[in-house]
């Protein structure tokens, strides 16, 4: 019985050792696609006084999952592009920037689509809340500078589509 039990305990231990991952870096190397932007919709910038900035290409944030990740893991992001976040209610808003590696002007607008405020540069991999001074219900994150560059202010408003 005894000696039934150490042959299982040696067949068993045998198996375990040839089952075990190879452990040379070199065989098993993993490799990941970089995350790229996808064209999902177009969005305007519209001055109050009604004049309009350069059309956006956007990405939609919608569900749980794209709230969370936004545009972390990305590289970089072109000029006339941005990701808006849309949610279901207007409420204040916290975003921080782990795992996010571009800086960001994060623009928060409010239920009417008028922004309500702007988190300018908001610096790559930090945690630091980065909060909307009011309610919003959009909130669009463009490359760092392009906020100052294009003067945006409390007031201007945001009008986009999806693309069909």
């Amino acid at each position: 019985m005894i000696r039934k039990s150490l042959s299982v305990l040696a067949l068993t231990f045998l198996i375990g050792m040839n089952s075990c991952e190879n452990t040379d870096k070199d065989s098993h190397t993993v490799t990941t696609e970089p995350i790229t932007f996808s064209e999902e919709g177009s969005l305007y910038l519209i001055r109050k006084e009604g004049d309009t900035l350069p059309k956006l290409a956007i990405e939609f944030a919608e569900t749980d999952y794209e709230h969370q990740t936004g545009l972390m893991y990305r590289k970089s992001m072109e000029k006339l592009q941005g990701m808006l976040f849309v949610y279901e209610d207007s409420r204040p808003r916290n975003f921080y920037m782990k795992n996010t590696y571009i800086p960001l002007d994060i623009l928060y607008f409010g239920e009417d689509s008028t922004l309500a405020s702007i988190q300018k540069d908001a610096k790559p991999l930090d945690e630091t809340s980065l909060p909307s001074e009011g309610p919003a219900q959009f909130i669009l994150e463009i490359n760092a500078g392009l906020s100052e560059e294009w003067k945006l202010d409390q007031g201007d408003r945001i009008y986009f589509y999806k693309n069909e």
